[in-house]
């Protein structure tokens, strides 16, 4: 398979996650501006979910414009990445209604881990397929922001399951804004390829 299907295939399921989060965003019934107050978690939890779904699509252009080939199993792991991704307007939605509620924070940073897991296992897959592209290998190799993101979404569910949930909520925006420091190994990758070919 071509990586241009893949790649059309990702951007359009994240354009409609994000599509399907905003009509969470009722609009309210008064004509004030107070009338918006009470829908400010709702919105909050919209712009977090919108910062990660952005980051995840930003990552994965790179990652996909550094890759060379597509195997089955990258497939595969991009399918569980999505699958995982598209759960985001539920969890995002009950933890709006809920007003960060115990449980519905925890569960979001459930949704959240296991995206940053998906997305972890789709790097394992595309380095496996380039084996012998030592260059690449390495680039994906140094991925200390993502591993230490895994540890701050455990972090967030533990102390939300321990009763603070607006402080587990706090963790997921900080970790948000941490990847809104882009991530440019990718670019490197492609850049020094470029120099090589050109």
């Amino acid at each position: 398979m071509h990586k241009g299907r893949l790649e059309a295939f990702s951007d359009g399921v994240m354009a409609i996650i994000i599509t399907i989060m905003v009509l969470e965003l009722k609009v309210p019934h008064g004509e004030t501006l107070g009338a918006l107050w009470p829908l400010w978690p709702v919105f909050l939890s919209y712009v977090l979910s919108f910062a990660y779904v952005g980051t995840y699509w930003t990552n994965h252009h790179h990652l996909m414009q550094a890759a060379n080939r597509v195997t089955s199993p990258v497939l595969m792991a991009n399918l569980n990445l999505l699958f995982w991704l598209s759960l985001l307007p539920f969890t995002t939605g009950w933890m709006g209604e809920n007003h960060f509620a115990q449980g519905p924070v925890t569960l979001y940073g459930a949704n959240l881990l296991a995206s940053a897991l998906a997305y972890y296992i789709l790097q394992g897959q595309i380095m496996k397929a380039h084996d012998h592209d030592q260059e690449f290998r390495a680039a994906l190799g140094r991925d200390l922001k993502g591993k230490g993101s895994l540890l701050a979404y455990a972090l967030g569910m533990a102390v939300a399951l321990a009763g603070w949930s607006m402080v587990g909520f706090a963790i997921f925006c900080a970790v948000a804004l941490v990847w809104l420091i882009p991530d440019t190994r990718m670019e490197m990758v492609v850049a020094a390829r470029s120099k090589i070919s050109g």
